[in-house]
C-alpha cells in the first residue's frame, strides 16, 4: 500500500463528451486486463487481484457499494458443469413413473375418504431435485462411515413413497393406504416423514415446519462432535435437508444458520426448494426470494449456490453480448415470473421479452419454443452441476437455491397457482393431460381409474433405480437402528446417594450434577454420556465439570483464559464432551435430539443429559419435544430451578408451575418430579436400563429445584430398598408414618399427604403442626402423577373392555384404599393443581389438592408459597377442611385453625391476582 493517495484525474475539466469516451476505453482496458489474468493465472489469481484492488480502494476513501447478491443468475457457469454421469432418458422416465404414481396415490386416497388430504404439488416442483440426489448422491447405509441423512421436505412424502413403489419396497396396496394406518388390510403410509408411525423407514420428522433445517444443523455438528471424541470414525458423511422456500420464514429455519458456519460445517448441505410459493400464494411477490436468502446466508458465511435458469436459457445469454437479458432477470419479480409459470410462452413473448433488444433474441421463436424455457431446478444437468460442486466444498456449509415450479406439470388446475399447496384432486382431463406430458403406455380407461404405473420388476427403470441405488448403498429412506448395548452401572454405583447428605444441605439440582458427574467418571459409559446446557452451566452447578471433561470446540482454544490457572478454569477443547450452546433453548434441544438419536444414526448409543431452566424447556420449545418422541430420541431433559415458588425473586416468566402437564401430553415422553436424591438416582439408574438396554422407545423430564435441604436417606422400615424403588418408578411410595401412630392409643383423625418435589418441605412441616391438631398424618413421596394417571387409565380401561372379569385395581388406587391407606386425602405441589386432579375418579375418596395456579411474582420462597396456598400452614388448613367435609371434625375447628394459622380468609385466589 502506498503511503500517499492517487493525484485528482486531469481527466476532470475534459468536456462531457470526451470524458465519457476516455472512461469507456479505460473500462474496456481494465476488462481486457482482467480477462488476461483470468486466462493467464485462472479465476484465483483474478479473485485476490480484485480483493487486492477492494483493499487499495476502501484505505483511500473510495465509497464502494457492499453488494449482498450476485446477479440473479446461475453460480455455475454452463461452461463450468461436469459431464452428467447418468443415463438421461432413463431418469426422465424413472421421474415421470413416480409423478404419476405420487399423483395417483393422493387422488386415490381422496376418493376413498374425502378429505383425507395429501399434497401433489410439493413433490411436483422437487422431484429432480430428489432424482439427482437418489441416483447420484445420497448414500445408504452401506455406505458406512459415509453414509448420508437426509430430511426430506415433508410435504413431498408422495414422491418418496412412488419411488419405493417402483423399486419394489411398496405394493400397490400399500399405495392405497396412504394416510390409512389403521386400515385392516395391512400397514399403511404415513401423511408425512414420521419414525413413530413408520420406523424402518423415515429418520427425521420435518413437516413442522422450521424444524428440519436447525435440526439438520445440530445433526451435522454431532457428527463432527461424535468423529473429534473418537466415538465415531472419521467419514464423509453430509447431512442433506431440504427445504421450502416459505418455511424460511419460520425463526427456527433461519436462527441457527451462523452458528453452522461459525462450526465450519462443510459436512451440511441445504437444498432450498424455491417455487417461490408458500401454501396460500407467493412467498415474495414483489422482490426475489431466492435474492434475499443468497444475501441472507452468503453474509452468515455460508457457501450459497443458486440455480436459476436451465439449459435452454443458455442458448439466449450466449448470444447476449449486450447484457440485456441479464438486466431483465434483475427486474423481475417472483408474482411475474409465477405468471410466466402459469401462463406460458405467450406471456413471455408480450411481457418478459418487451424491448426491441429482447425480442431480437427470440426472433424466429414460437411460443412452443419459449415454453422450453424453464427453470433450473427442473434441469437434471444443472442440480448434478450443484450437489457436485457442494459435496466438493470444504469450510462452511453450503445452500444450493434451485429455482422450480409448484406444481409442476400438473396443469391449469395447480401449475403456479395460488391454490396449488391445497390442490388434492385432479379431473380426469387434468389427469389425462399429465398423463400425456409425462408419455406413459396408459389407456383413458386406466387413467379415469386412476391406475398406478409399474414397468415391471425386469424393466431398465427398475433395474436402473436398484443400481444405482446399489452403488450408493441400498435403498432409502431406512431407518435401521443396530447399536451395542452398553455396559451401565447398577445399585451399588448408586449406593451414595440412598444413604442421604447428612447434615449438609444439598439441592436436587446439585444432586443431579453429582451423579451425572460419577457417571462422567464411570469407565464403561462415561465417554457416552453428553451434558448439554444452554449458556447456564454456573447457575446450575456445573461449572466444575467444565474443567475436567471440556467444552466441545472444533477449533480448542486459541486463547488463554481470564481464569487460567485456578481450579475451575474455562477449557473448550475439540475433544471436549460439554455442549455449552450458548442462549439457545431451541439449538440446544436441537443438540440434545442429535445425541438421543445417535444410537439409531450412527450406532453409538450417547446419552444426552439437556439441564435447562424448567420454564424454559417444555414452554418454549414444545414442537421440538414432539419431534424428539416422533424420532424416538432417548436422554434425560432435567428441568432446573424447578417450581413457581423455588426461583426467589425471578417473577412471573421465571417460575414453572406448568412443565409437568406440558411434558405431560407426550405419549412416550417419562415425568418425574422427585424431592429427594436418592429418587433422582433410582430414575437414572432405571431410566438408563429401560432406554438403552431394554431398548424402550421413552425418555425422560425430569425436575429438579435449587432450594438446599438436607436430603434424606432412602427410608428403612423393613421395606426392602426394591420395594422403594419400584414405587419411585411407579410413581408413588409410602415416605413416612406419623409418629403419633406409635405412641399408645391409635389417633382418631387421620390423612395421607401426598408431596412432590419442591413441596415436599411444605407437607414435612404439616405433618408436625397437624399433630397439634390430634391429626396422624403420613407423607407420601409422589414423583410423578403421570405415572399413577397413565396405570389408572390402563386399569380403567381394562375393566371396561372386560366387564365379566374380575376387576383389576390400579396402582394407586391399592396403595391410597382407605385400608392402607386411612383418613382424608391431601396433595400439595409446586405445579398447577390439574397434575394431581387427574387421580379423582380413579380413587375411593375425593384427593383435594393444592397447587400454585396463576402467575409468579418476584419474591421469597416463604411469601410465594404463601401467595400459592402451598405452605405448610395451607396444607394444614386444607387437611382440616377435608376432614369437615368428611364430618370428623365441626366447622369451628376449621374457622379457628385459619385464625391461628393467620390466613387471610377474604383474599382474591392466586390465580385472579
Amino acid at each position: 500500500m502506498t503511503n500517499s493517495a492517487p493525484k485528482a484525474p486531469p481527466r476532470a475539466g475534459l468536456p462531457p463528451q470526451q470524458r465519457e469516451e476516455l472512461n469507456r476505453i479505460e473500462t474496456q482496458e481494465w476488462l481486457d486486463s482482467l480477462a488476461f489474468v483470468m486466462a493467464d493465472g485462472g479465476n484465483r489469481r483474478a479473485a485476490h487481484l480484485l480483493q487486492d484492488l477492494d483493499n487499495y480502494a476502501y484505505f483511500y476513501g473510495v465509497p464502494i457499494e457492499f453488494k449482498q447478491n450476485t446477479p440473479y443468475i446461475n453460480t455455475i457457469p454452463a461452461e463450468d458443469q461436469p459431464e452428467y454421469p447418468g443415463d438421461l432418458e432413463l431418469e426422465r422416465r424413472i421421474r415421470n413413473i413416480n409423478r404419476w404414481n405420487a399423483v395417483a396415490m393422493v387422488v386415490k386416497a381422496n376418493k376413498h375418504s374425502d378429505g383425507i388430504g395429501g399434497h401433489l404439488s410439493t413433490y411436483a416442483s422437487a422431484a429432480e431435485l430428489l432424482e439427482v440426489g437418489f441416483n447420484h448422491f445420497f448414500r445408504g447405509h452401506g455406505a458406512g462411515q459415509d453414509r448420508d441423512l437426509i430430511f426430506y421436505q415433508g410435504h413431498s412424502s408422495p414422491g418418496m413413497y412412488a419411488r419405493s413403489f417402483l423399486e419394489g419396497r411398496f405394493d400397490e396396496g400399500r399405495l392405497n393406504r396412504f394416510r390409512r394406518e389403521l386400515s385392516k388390510d395391512g400397514p399403511g403410509l404415513s401423511s408425512y416423514p414420521h419414525p413413530w408411525l413408520m420406523p424402518d423407514y423415515w429418520e427425521f420428522p420435518t413437516v413442522s415446519m422450521g424444524l428440519g433445517p436447525i435440526q439438520a444443523i445440530y445433526q451435522a455438528r454431532f457428527i463432527k462432535y461424535l468423529e473429534n471424541r473418537q466415538l465415531k470414525p472419521a467419514g464423509d458423511a453430509k447431512v442433506w435437508a431440504f427445504l421450502g422456500d416459505g418455511e424460511m420464514d419460520e425463526p427456527e429455519s433461519v436462527g441457527a444458520i451462523r452458528f453452522a458456519a461459525y462450526e465450519n460445517l462443510d459436512n451440511l448441505i441445504f437444498v432450498l426448494n424455491a417455487n417461490l410459493q408458500r401454501l396460500d400464494g407467493p412467498v415474495r411477490a414483489n422482490s426475489k426470494v431466492i435474492q434475499e436468502f443468497e444475501a441472507l446466508f452468503r453474509g452468515a458465511g455460508w457457501n450459497v449456490i443458486k440455480v436459476i435458469w436451465d439449459s435452454k436459457w443458455d442458448e439466449l445469454l450466449h448470444k447476449d453480448y449486450s447484457g440485456a437479458i441479464v438486466k431483465r432477470f434483475e427486474l423481475l419479480v417472483d408474482g411475474e415470473s409465477q405468471r410466466y409459470a402459469a401462463f406460458g410462452g405467450k406471456e413471455l413473448r408480450e411481457h418478459f421479452f418487451n424491448t426491441p433488444e429482447l425480442q431480437a433474441l427470440i426472433e424466429g421463436w414460437t411460443d412452443e419454443d419459449l415454453e422450453l424455457l424453464n427453470r433450473g431446478g427442473h434441469d437434471v444437468q444443472k442440480v448434478y452441476a450443484a450437489y457436485a460442486s457442494a459435496v466438493g466444498h470444504k469450510g462452511s456449509p453450503t445452500i444450493i437455491i434451485p429455482r422450480t415450479v409448484k406444481g409442476y406439470g400438473l396443469g391449469e388446475t395447480a401449475q403456479a397457482r395460488n391454490v396449488a399447496h391445497q390442490v388434492k384432486k385432479l379431473e380426469v382431463q387434468a389427469l389425462t393431460d399429465l398423463r400425456d406430458m409425462l408419455e406413459l403406455p396408459l389407456t383413458d380407461e386406466q387413467v379415469a381409474h386412476i391406475d398406478y404405473y409399474h414397468p415391471g420388476p425386469d424393466s431398465p427403470e427398475v433395474k436402473y433405480a436398484l443400481e444405482r441405488r446399489a452403488a450408493l448403498g441400498g435403498l432409502i429412506p431406512a431407518r435401521k437402528v443396530d447399536y451395542p448395548h452398553p455396559t451401565i452401572p447398577t445399585g451399588e454405583f448408586y449406593e451414595e446417594f440412598s444413604k442421604g447428605s447428612g447434615e449438609r444441605q444439598v439441592s436436587t439440582t446439585m444432586a443431579a450434577v453429582s451423579i451425572l458427574s460419577k457417571l462422567l467418571r464411570d469407565k464403561e459409559i462415561g465417554r457416552l454420556i453428553v451434558p448439554i446446557v444452554p449458556d447456564e452451566a454456573r447457575t446450575f452447578g456445573m461449572d466444575a465439570l467444565v474443567p475436567r471433561i471440556g467444552i466441545y470446540s472444533p477449533r480448542g482454544q486459541n486463547y488463554r483464559p481470564v481464569d487460567f490457572g485456578s481450579l475451575m478454569a474455562y477449557k473448550e477443547a475439540k475433544d471436549g464432551q460439554m455442549l455449552e450452546e450458548g442462549i439457545t433453548e431451541a439449538g440446544a434441544m436441537s443438540s440434545w435430539i442429535a445425541a438421543g438419536t445417535s444410537y439409531a444414526h450412527h450406532g453409538v448409543p450417547t446419552i444426552p443429559f439437556y439441564v435447562f431452566y424448567s420454564m424454559f424447556g417444555m414452554q418454549r420449545i414444545g414442537d421440538l419435544v414432539w419431534a424428539a418422541a416422533d424420532q424416538k430420541a432417548k436422554g434425560f431433559l432435567l428441568g432446573a430451578t424447578a417450581g413457581r415458588t423455588t426461583l426467589a425473586g425471578e417473577g412471573l416468566q421465571h417460575q414453572d408451575g406448568n412443565s409437568l402437564l406440558q411434558a405431560y401430553v407426550v405419549p412416550n415422553l417419562k415425568v418425574y418430579d422427585p424431592a429427594f436424591a436418592y429418587e433422582l438416582a433410582v430414575i437414572f439408574e432405571q431410566g438408563i436400563r429401560r432406554m438403552y438396554i431394554d431398548g424402550l422407545d421413552e425418555f425422560y423430564y425430569v425436575t429438579i429445584d435449587n432450594e438446599n435441604e438436607v436430603q434424606p436417606p432412602m427410608p428403612d422400615d423393613g421395606r426392602t430398598h426394591e420395594d422403594i424403588r419400584d414405587g419411585i418408578m411407579k410413581g408413588l411410595y409410602l415416605f413416612q408414618r406419623s409418629a403419633l401412630q406409635g405412641r399408645g392409643k391409635a389417633p382418631a383423625l387421620r390423612a395421607q399427604l401426598l408431596a412432590s418435589g419442591p413441596a415436599m418441605g411444605a407437607a414435612q412441616d404439616a405433618v408436625k403442626m397437624l399433630e397439634k391438631y390430634g391429626v396422624a398424618a403420613d407423607l407420601w413421596s409422589v414423583t410423578s402423577y403421570k405415572e399413577l394417571h397413565q396405570d389408572a387409565l390402563a386399569v380403567q380401561r381394562h375393566n371396561m373392555l372386560h366387564p365379566t372379569q374380575e376387576p383389576q385395581v390400579s396402582y394407586v388406587a391399592q396403595q391410597l384404599s382407605r385400608e392402607n391407606a386411612p383418613g382424608v386425602l391431601v396433595s400439595v405441589s409446586d405445579y398447577i393443581k390439574l397434575g394431581a386432579d387427574g387421580l379423582n375418579g380413579h380413587l375411593d375418596r375425593k384427593l383435594w389438592t393444592l397447587g400454585t395456579d396463576g402467575f409468579g411474582r418476584s419474591e421469597a420462597r416463604e411469601e410465594l408459597r404463601d401467595f400459592f396456598e402451598v405452605d405448610a400452614r395451607h396444607v394444614v388448613l386444607a387437611t382440616l377442611y377435608a376432614l369437615q367435609r368428611d364430618g370428623q371434625v365441626q366447622g369451628d375447628v376449621v374457622a379457628q385453625a385459619i385464625t391461628d394459622l393467620g390466613i387471610d380468609p377474604e383474599r382474591d385466589a392466586p390465580v385472579l391476582r
